[in-house]
């Protein structure tokens, strides 16, 4: 298996593999969110970074993902959204959690990894085909987002502890 960057995300690096071999799915496109605080609805001041990689088979049906942070704390949820940049939408797809506030990954760490078919779409996606979810990508219309919580009251809406999301980006096709 042949692996080469794809870029390189604030001291995060994008690698993607291919090989000869005929066991090797073969991707048709791939999709990548970079996860910023100043992409959230509204922003904060959070210096965690990230970033969401989909990869779509050849036949259309599934996406396989991994979610990667950094400089992150206290992460409870990670989902994909319906909406357009700038605006906050209903969640479609869990990527991550839901664990106990305080208990999931901190900084520097491989979040989640999975796949998608559309078995587990909820909200305006629950009981609609795949090709909705690849539709509302490719028109620009789905973000990532990852939800961090400390478990101690009050919410304080600072880095860790930001329930409504701390890092979030659009996805876009890379191919």
């Amino acid at each position: 298996m042949r692996r080469f960057v794809l870029g390189v995300f604030a001291g995060l690096t994008l690698i993607a593999c291919d090989s000869d071999s005929p066991t090797t799915p073969v991707v048709q496109a791939t999709y990548w969110a970079p996860l910023r605080s100043s992409n959230e609805v509204p922003p904060n001041n959070s210096e965690a970074l990230g970033q969401a990689v989909f990869r779509l088979n050849a036949a259309g049906t599934e996406l396989t993902y991994d979610l990667v942070s950094q400089k992150i704390s206290n992460i409870v949820q990670a989902h994909i959204h319906i909406g357009p940049q700038g605006a906050n939408g209903p969640i479609v797809q869990f990527l991550y959690g839901v664990v106990p506030s305080g208990g999931g990954p901190q900084a520097d760490d491989v979040v989640a990894k999975g796949t998608i078919d559309g078995s587990g779409f909820i909200n305006t996606l629950a009981g609609r085909p795949f090709s909705d979810l690849i539709a509302a990508i490719e028109a620009g219309n789905a973000y990532v987002n990852v939800h961090t919580n400390d478990g101690v009251a009050p919410v304080t809406n600072q880095p860790g502890d930001i329930p409504g999301g701390e890092i979030r980006g659009q996805l876009e096709r890379l191919d």
